[in-house]
């Protein structure tokens, strides 16, 4: 279940009324643009995302900060046909293969946790949902696990 903090966060962003995607890409941009101003209000600015023309394809920078350091990530990602009935699958496409928690192509797994929730939440649940319940978490609970491996490592050590 998720926590207090979690369910403020999730409540502040706007949910979405409607399937005809002209008005729904309206509506995603509208609930986007209120999730990311509400997450640098309070210091907690983790992504940034760009659609194609069409908004079908998604793409952008995510990041982590472990041990006061930031780990940066492309990700990406293409609107199903089904949606908003079926949720994007995220790709992060550099950790492709370094977790379990993975499918091919650097697709995140959202199966067990977020995919049950969208299916109850649609049409409400948009992509800033996707990225609050669906990739932070993932985030979240594996990068710390993966840098403690040692199967990524910050840029500037890499360097070193």
């Amino acid at each position: 279940m998720a926590d207090e903090a979690t369910r403020r966060v999730v409540s502040e962003i706007p949910v979405l009324k409607t399937n005809l995607w002209v008005q729904r890409l309206k509506e995603e941009y509208q609930s986007l643009i209120r999730y990311v101003e509400n997450n640098k209000n309070a210091d907690n600015d983790w992504f940034r995302l760009e659609s194609n023309k069409e908004g079908t394809r998604w793409f952008g920078k995510c990041w982590y900060i472990h041990d006061l350091l930031k780990y940066e990530f492309d990700i990406e990602f293409d609107i199903p046909i089904t949606y908003p009935t079926t949720a994007p699958g995220i790709a992060v496409p550099e950790l492709d293969g370094k977790t379990a928690k993975m499918y091919r192509g650097g697709k995140i797994c959202l199966t067990d946790h977020f995919k049950p929730l969208w299916a109850r939440n649609v049409p409400k649940f948009g992509l800033a949902h996707l990225m609050a319940l669906g990739l932070g978490p993932w985030l979240a609970v594996e990068i710390p696990d993966l840098i403690q491996k040692g199967v990524i490592q910050h840029k500037e050590k890499c360097n070193q």
